[in-house]
């Protein structure tokens, strides 16, 4: 029996080739979007779950609740605590401080060279305890991980990395020169993590190394947060870490005493880590992921619903076969069989075709979204694609299937077969106007976050970043930071320099307590600060709109404050601030204001601009702004790195433009919007097949009307929008709908920016335009083709 079904099945496909391909191509095209989205929800969601202790690892983050209401959400905790949790708390089993470092240069000496080849790292190194490894899993390949890093000047390398410094040989006992300063013996080697983790260190240096590194540093200073720091616990039940949040403030209150109700510790499980971008490290928001995950699903339900058209479409052409099937003894549970067979036949064809697509795509999907991801066939992905399967089966298949099989043997011979509801209105015209609404929805949604995107690139930052180099200064001396500024200054193609902590906008940023106008009590809010010289205003072109910059000074002297200080602190206008007197907490008198700059964005436009202040303070340069002409960039880059390397012959020369710096706080604003586009594309591909199909159909059906209306003296324009009309009938319903629908999603998007768009009623016009236009184009391809025929031939058709 089965090989008579599918002999039948066979043949049929065989006879209604185009039928089966777009079928074919619609399905395929959808599972494979929602393979890829599967792809990187599971990256994500598989986030450090590789630790044998995952549900016992916690993080002890430190929330700053401020005097003026608001609060600070941090991810760091002060060193000293992990000492304390490890002896004083008996729920805790295991403590560990990781430190890690924003910048280290690590040198390698090699045979036959006078000098160590030199690499500049700027993430993947960090010092740690040696408790570290008893909390979270590596896989040793040398070394001990209980002694391993137990003494000052150790340090523990992945594989990878050992190869990287060492090549093939053994990097055991093998010497690193840390920040030029300190040498340290290599005393472990690890395997290299899973890429489905946020602690991704490849070199890790013992925390006793610290008071060698730099010699200033308190290890036992409560107060110093900074947000490169992490604390990590393991507990003996998870369960315990209520009760160890519970007593976390009685901790605070005898390390800080009036100031403990400032410092309020939480217990965070490792699962929400990833997710947690509010306090830093995390990578995705949840709403982010779950939206994706919608667009995945929908991707596939618009693909069923494009073969459960096409599918209820055949079953007119099919009618007769359906009744003399029925008369000569076929029952409904056989022609269920029959039709089921052959929706079996075109998905898995489709699925295969979905999974040749993910493999070729798969390289440049990775590329957009930075992370390797992987086409695995393992358990978990087969139970995916074949739950995936059996679902389209059954929802792609099964209405078909039953409508074909149900109808009466007089009304299929007559050709009567309907899909109409009560009111007269098709199953298929609910599919359609459904299909099209998600479409509409996906490009409403790429038009938002396009004009977002493209608001947060071209938005007056307060400054200018554009022909900036942005070079890193080594922890040097003031003279020779000085002799650098000095030896650019002589080129004229170099127009300013200046030295700064940090530039105006920083994914870092710097502040702390001040007192205001001789009070003694601290304001009731923080200060972002940029520690810079007199040159930094005119170097990255910062407005003064009252009073004069700051004179050239290695201490703090003088201020100048933002507009949004100036307001907090209760002044309309600027003026009236200038000659008051401010106490930053790195000064310890209080000093004059002598001017108001413009607001600047000292962060992306996601926050807030923050009140702040622009003082000099030279042991804290740790950056060079160079405006250059940009006429000649090559020979001014080679200029800047001739200048480098005479006074840093031991150091790496980088440098980085700080438009791109810019750029790179909007990296998950472009992910989001490459993704949308990318998926609104597959939507879009997917209706226009499924309207083709619906439109060819619609044409067979209608040939002998549209030849009798030609000899009539029909044109070619009246018989276009005969066929049309029906159709644009449909994707406008579905615009009126996905419209709001869109609209409250995406809005809700915007919320997360304190700087966003609106979003103006021609977007919703523009994206009814295109929509239609695209149904439009599909339609009017078949029917002006249909409207061309030969009428004699048409009305000669069977």
């Amino acid at each position: 029996m089965f090989q008579n079904y599918l002999k039948i099945s066979l043949r049929h496909l065989r006879l209604q080739r185009s039928y089966a391909l777009l079928n074919t191509i619609g399905l395929s095209v959808g599972i494979a979007g929602g393979l890829l989205i599967f792809l990187f929800l599971r990256h994500h969601l598989s986030t450090d779950r590789h630790h044998a202790k995952f549900d016992r690892i916690f993080r002890i983050d430190t929330d700053l609740y401020l005097a003026d209401g608001s609060i600070e959400y941090n991810a760091e905790a002060p060193l000293p605590m992990a000492q304390t949790l490890r002896t004083a708390y008996p729920q805790v089993e295991q403590a560990a401080f990781l430190m890690m470092n924003r910048e280290l240069t690590v040198g390698v000496k090699h045979a036959g060279r006078a000098e160590p080849i030199r690499f500049q790292e700027h993430k993947g190194t960090g010092l740690v305890e040696p408790e570290w490894f008893d909390i979270l899993t590596y896989t040793w390949l040398q070394g001990n991980p209980k002694t391993a890093l137990g003494e000052p000047n150790t340090v523990v390398l992945t594989e990878s990395w050992a190869k990287k410094y060492f090549g093939d040989v053994n990097p055991m006992g093998q010497i690193l020169r840390l920040n030029n300063a300190v040498e340290a013996t290599v005393t472990g080697v690890l395997a290299a993590p899973p890429s489905t983790t946020d602690t991704d260190l490849g070199l890790f240096i013992s925390m006793a190394t610290i008071s060698n590194l730099d010699p200033k540093f308190n290890k036992a200073d409560w107060y110093f947060l900074n947000s490169t720091n992490r604390l990590y616990v393991t507990l003996k039940d998870p369960a315990a870490a209520t009760s160890l949040e519970q007593q976390l403030p009685a901790l605070g209150k005898k390390q800080y005493g009036v100031d403990a109700k400032i410092f309020h510790f939480v217990v965070q499980p490792l699962r929400e880590l990833h997710f947690d971008v509010a306090r830093g490290g995390g990578s995705i928001r949840p709403s982010l992921l779950w939206s994706l995950g919608v667009v995945g699903l929908l991707l596939v339900v618009a693909a069923c619903i494009n073969f459960v058209n096409l599918a209820t479409a055949q079953a007119l052409r099919r009618s007769k076969e359906v009744g003399v099937r029925k008369t000569l003894g076929s029952s409904r549970g056989q022609l269920i069989r029959q039709f089921l067979l052959e929706t079996t036949l075109i998905i898995l064809t489709a699925t295969t075709l979905s999974l040749v697509m993910v493999r070729l795509f798969l390289p440049l999907f990775n590329d957009w979204v930075q992370l390797p991801l992987s086409l695995q066939l393992d358990w978990l992905t087969v139970s995916v694609v074949t739950s995936l399967l059996l679902g389209v089966i059954l929802l792609a298949g099964g209405y078909p299937a039953a409508v074909l099989s149900g109808v009466s043997p007089w009304e299929a011979l007559r050709g009567k077969l309907t899909t109409k509801t009560g009111r007269g209105i098709t199953v298929r015209q609910i599919l359609v106007v459904t299909q099209f609404a998600v479409c509409q929805a996906l490009i409403l949604g790429s038009l938002v976050v396009a004009n977002q995107v493209r608001y947060m690139q071209q938005a007056d930052l307060g400054y200018r970043k554009d022909d900036v180099v942005v070079v890193p200064l080594p922890y040097n001396t003031k003279v020779k930071q000085e002799a650098f500024k000095q030896t650019l200054n002589q080129y004229t193609d170099i127009q300013t320099i200046t030295l700064s902590h940090r530039p105006p906008s920083s994914a870092q940023n710097f502040g702390g307590s001040f007192k205001f106008n001789g009070k003694t009590d601290w304001e009731p809010y923080p200060i972002n600060e940029r520690l810079a010289d007199a040159e930094y205003v005119n170097t990255y072109g910062l407005r003064i709109i009252a009073g004069r910059n700051i004179m050239p000074s290695d201490t703090i002297r003088e201020y100048l404050i933002n507009e949004t200080l100036l307001h907090k602190l209760g002044f309309q206008h600027p003026e009236q601030v200038l000659g008051k007197r401010l106490q930053h907490w790195l000064s310890p008198v209080h000093l004059p204001i002598v001017g108001v700059v413009k607001d600047f964005h000292q962060k992306s436009l996601r926050d807030e601009i923050a009140p702040c202040i622009i003082a000099s303070r030279a042991d804290w340069y740790r950056q060079a702004g160079i405006r250059i002409s940009g006429n000649n960039l090559a020979r001014s880059l080679e200029r800047i790195r001739q200048a480098w390397q005479q006074l840093y012959p031991d150091e790496v020369f980088e440098y980085e433009f700080m438009d791109e710096q810019v750029a790179q706080f909007y990296q998950t604003e472009n992910l989001i919007a490459r993704l949308i586009n990318a998926f609104t594309s597959i939507a879009i591909l997917i209706c226009c097949l499924g309207l083709y199909g619906l439109v060819s159909h619609v044409v067979v059906q209608r040939t002998k009307e549209i030849g009798i209306r030609k000899v009539l003296g029909a044109s070619v324009t009246s018989i276009v929008a005969l066929l049309s009309k029906d159709f644009l009938k449909l994707v406008l319903i579905a615009v009126v709908i996905a419209s709001p629908i869109a609209w409250y999603v995406m809005n809700g998007w915007l919320q997360d920016f304190a700087y966003k768009i609106n979003i103006a009623w021609w977007v919703f016009a523009l994206a009814g335009l295109v929509a239609v236009s695209i149904a439009l184009v599909t339609v009017s391809f078949q029917s002006i083709k249909a409207a061309l025929m030969n009428p004699v031939k048409t009305l000669r058709s069977e």
